[in-house]
């Protein structure tokens, strides 16, 4: 995983040194607050007419999983801290670093591993994470038929769908597997060929695999269309991980700290929101961002996500929340060193919104 990061970070550099001199970048247009784009020019921190600042937020994928900031976006939050946000899905944290490091998005949201393995690079504009959102993993283990009585011990010996390597769905798997004295190299079979997103529709077509890791809604989706039950949440049984956080460059914190004080504002205030509501209230609210989705369905899963303690009630990445994440790294074979917590994780914007 180091070895791709290095890649794309010799290409990005390559890039915006081709791109240096062709002109400054124009004013951008006020853009709506919560409008989300599969793609998006580099807004920047430049305020508009209306006193608005543009910001592009680069986000992992477009999920459930994220009730807080999606609340944040629908329910005005973000614009009356001052902020006219873009969301762009980057379809994976790679991608997610890329538009960070080439300018293409001012804030990026995904894995805080990301950061790690771009600061062990040694690039000197590195990537800095100052919130932290969610604190349990997101996805589950599906299985064929519903199984109350599920150990960890029934995938020996079995076919799985798993996640890519280096990811942190696939590392907090492994993870989860030798907490349970399970090798995920000898005991079992994990396929990670299929692409994210795609594994959900290769477990129903197909009878190989007995087990599937999914994120929702796919999980959702093959129970109610019969295809498979949930069997095992990663979230509950890997315990309390730094699993996704907000992270910009060094130098557009230093230069921009009132932007990301608000940003962390908005993004706190949704926080409060989810912890102080119920399932059906949040997914009233969030409703227009997955209109795809059935609100029973939305419910559901709001619901299940709610009820393993997803979402923290502040933003602050602890350091012991870190250093866990370099022990999952350590363990899956993925931390090109360790790294100093002070360099990559800010607290101060969340305990200041935490604290208003």
């Amino acid at each position: 995983m180091k070895k791709i990061f290095a890649v794309f970070l010799m290409l990005t550099l390559c890039a915006v040194t081709l791109l240096a001199g062709c002109g400054k970048k124009e004013t951008p247009a006020k853009k709506d607050a919560s409008k989300t784009e599969n793609t998006a020019e580099n807004t920047g921190p430049e305020e508009t007419s209306e006193d608005l600042i543009p910001v592009t937020l680069n986000e992992v994928a477009h999920s459930i999983f994220y009730a807080p900031m999606y609340v944040a976006i629908q329910a005005g939050y973000f614009q009356d801290a001052g902020i006219a946000l873009t969301l762009v899905n980057g379809n994976g944290a790679d991608n997610v670093m890329t538009a960070l490091i080439s300018g293409e998005a001012d804030i990026g949201f995904m894995g805080s591993e990301a950061s790690i393995y771009v600061y062990a690079e040694g690039m000197e504009d590195y990537v800095v994470n100052f919130a932290q959102l969610t604190q349990r993993a997101g996805n589950f283990l599906v299985g064929r038929t519903a199984d109350e009585d599920f150990s960890w011990e029934d995938l020996k010996g079995k076919k799985v769908l798993g996640g890519r390597a280096g990811g942190m769905p696939q590392m907090v798997f492994e993870y989860i597997l030798k907490k349970n004295g399970i090798d995920p190299a000898k005991d079992l079979t994990i396929d990670q060929s299929v692409s994210f997103g795609n594994t959900a529709a290769a477990f129903m077509g197909s009878d190989e695999f007995e087990y599937t890791v999914e994120f929702e809604p796919f999980a959702t989706s093959l129970e109610t269309q019969g295809a498979g039950s949930i069997v095992a949440s990663l979230g509950v049984d890997s315990g309390y991980v730094p699993y996704t956080a907000y992270s910009a460059k060094k130098s557009l914190i230093e230069k921009n700290p009132q932007l990301i004080q608000a940003f962390t504002d908005a993004l706190q205030r949704g926080m409060d929101y989810v912890q102080t509501h119920t399932p059906e209230e949040i997914a009233q609210v969030i409703a227009p961002q997955f209109a795809e989705t059935d609100f029973e369905d939305l419910t559901t899963i709001i619901t299940r996500y709610y009820e393993q303690d997803t979402w923290k009630e502040d933003l602050i990445f602890e350091e012991d929340s870190f250093l866990l994440l370099e022990e999952i790294l350590k363990e899956a074979g993925e931390l090109p060193k360790e790294v100093p917590y002070q360099d990559l994780v800010d607290t101060s914007f969340a305990k200041t919104a935490a604290e208003k």
